[in-house]
């Protein structure tokens, strides 16, 4: 036997009984008279001790033993003298009797302690060695939780989990795919699944009219922190239903979460437009834990001779309170963090509202205070304040900036408190947005994605103005699921993909499978995925998705750990039909 207790269980009320510990050393204190070593599993550290009048190979083993080294050892439970309070153990320590190396361990090249010296990189690289820290582990252990909370929640509902497929056929819309060459049909390809999204809909076309999965999806594209080239998705799809059923049903399960694993109640989940959330935050993801809402300046502005302002199509900015004391050096720090290239403004301009009440501008050249007071009534600003306003002639390029601002002000501001969740729905999507590249539309969800049946004329007439049948869910200012009411006819099935650019040809040979059940019987459906990383990434209160999954891959898609991706031998192309072009 290795263990009859786990180094994490044993209190006072254990005292006196012999127990089998087994674990990796933390670390060693050797005091000349005692040697202390601290063993660890999954589920705790215990005090091991080792007295002067112990046996001499006892005592030198114990003092030769190293970090990370693998330890089984018997002794009997004692009371600690120097108690700590901080460990469930910390009550008790082992009087040790044998000890024994299961293996030993080379240093380690950082520290498996909370606070880790070790960089993203090196620990990436030894990601089974990251994998025993508390913080990593607790992730895991959360993940796990929130897992097996799903399934109960969604069993209750009569939800029914079904496996689809993970070679299935490539598709032109969407992100990249990851491509898979079948041996045994030359020069075909298989494509890893972007989401289970044909299946599900099969599968309502079947009668399974409650679906779910907790399934890996794959995309090809670029990445960040919210972001893996393989990642798990919720995934639900729901037969005779509406929209208010689907949005109604979801914040039950999400209330149902933050109940059980965090014991918070969430109260309320506001709706809000994706126009509304576009002209008052510049997002459709907006962070909702604090104000900030944009407000449009435009015509105050113009006519004063001010150039940036009489040149634009638009000026709108945010009043960022209790904020006037910001210093040059602050407000210089400001403009240079919105005219980096990922965010592409050219200038800020703003005003402070002083506590004498006066209005001071860095445009005061082109206007006096008795406009100011215009821009202080359309901010609502009190003394104290501190308007900062961005212009330009590109309206979405504009929102999109002032949008990074205003989240970049929050976190200055302490405003995105990890500990606060603020969800909201948002609901009313264009059902297709144009692609300058292509110069053609897209849909902006997926091409099975429902017009709203009141805008169904407008495709033909104004296309860019019919609304989807869709919705996301945000929480924090971060997508955590996305899903709509699908279409479930032939007839508008094809009419979309006529509009998005497909001949019929070309549409039956992707998706004919697909339209053809349609002909079967379809029954009305729609569904929600969310994203299962992201949503474990908020609960733990991180700004990345990697640490809540085992083994991730790095910002360049590469497994460092096992170097993956790799290439692969000139015989194995072969037999793939894959010619080598050099």
């Amino acid at each position: 036997m290795h263990r009859t207790h786990t180094c994490g269980e044993l209190t006072i009320a254990d005292l006196g009984k012999e127990v089998i510990l087994s674990g990796w050393v933390q670390k060693s204190r050797d005091l000349g008279g005692m040697t202390f070593i601290d063993v660890r599993d999954r589920y705790g550290i215990t005090q091991l001790v080792f007295n002067a009048d112990d046996d001499a190979e006892l005592r030198a083993t114990a003092r030769d033993l190293g970090r990370e080294f693998v330890i089984k050892v018997i002794g009997t439970v004692i009371e600690r003298t120097n108690k700590n309070p901080k460990m469930p153990t910390g009550d008790i320590e082992i009087k040790v009797s044998r000890l024994e190396v299961l293996n030993a361990a080379k240093l380690p090249p950082f520290l498996i302690e909370d606070e880790t010296d070790g960089g993203d990189d090196l620990r990436m690289k030894y990601r089974y060695l990251d994998l025993r820290r508390n913080p990593v582990r607790s992730n895991l252990v959360l993940r796990h939780k929130m897992a097996q909370e799903i399934r109960k929640y969604l069993d209750s509902q009569d939800f029914i989990e079904v496996e689809t497929p993970y070679l299935i056929k490539s598709t032109p819309e969407g992100a990249r795919d990851f491509v898979v060459p079948s041996r045994m049909n030359p020069g075909e390809f298989y494509a890893l699944p972007q989401s289970p999204q044909t299946f599900k809909q099969l599968l309502m076309v079947s009668g399974f009219d409650r679906y779910f999965q907790i399934v890996k999806c794959f995309r090809d594209e670029d990445l960040r922190a919210d972001r893996q080239p393989e990642f798990t998705q919720i995934d639900c799809e729901m037969s005779f239903i509406e929209q208010e059923d689907i949005l109604n049903l979801f914040e039950g399960l999400t209330r149902h979460m933050f109940k059980t694993v965090k014991g918070l109640d969430i109260a309320e989940f506001p709706r809000m437009s994706y126009d509304e959330a576009m002209r008052l935050y510049g997002s459709d993801k907006p962070d909702t834990r604090f104000g900030m809402e944009f407000v449009d300046i435009t015509e105050i502005g113009k006519g004063k001779g001010f150039p940036v302002f009489d040149n634009a199509d638009i000026a709108i900015g945010i009043n960022a309170k209790a904020s006037a004391s910001y210093t040059r050096k602050q407000l210089d720090e400001l403009t240079d963090f919105i005219k980096r290239p990922q965010i592409g403004a050219t200038g800020m301009i703003y005003m402070r509202h002083n506590d004498d009440g006066s209005l001071k501008s860095s445009v005061d050249k082109f206007f006096n205070e008795d406009e100011l007071k215009k821009w202080s009534e359309a901010f609502q600003t009190e003394p104290g304040d501190l308007v900062l306003v961005l212009a330009g002639q590109n309206k979405d390029k504009v929102r999109k900036q002032l949008n990074e601002l205003r989240l970049e002000m929050g976190n200055r501001l302490g405003l995105r408190d990890r500990n606060k969740f603020a969800p909201l729905w948002v609901v009313d999507f264009p059902l297709l947005e144009w692609d300058e590249e292509t110069a053609r539309y897209h849909a902006m969800h997926h091409p099975f994605t429902s017009p709203k049946p009141e805008d169904i004329a407008k495709l033909d007439t104004d296309p860019g103005a019919v609304r989807a049948n869709a919705y996301d869910l945000v929480i924090n200012g971060t997508e955590i699921g996305g899903g709509s009411i699908r279409i479930h006819n032939r007839e508008l099935q094809s009419l979309m993909f006529k509009h998005l650019g497909f001949t019929p040809e070309e549409a039956q040979k992707q998706f004919g499978f697909l339209m053809d059940a349609f002909e079967y019987g379809a029954p009305p459906h729609g569904g929600i995925a969310f994203g299962f990383d992201r949503l474990v990434s908020i609960f733990a209160g991180l700004d990345t998705i990697r640490d809540v999954i085992a083994f991730p891959k790095n910002n360049s898609g590469r497994d460092v750990m096992i170097d993956a991706p790799s290439t692969i031998d000139e015989k194995q192309k072969e037999e793939l039909s894959i010619k080598t072009t050099v």
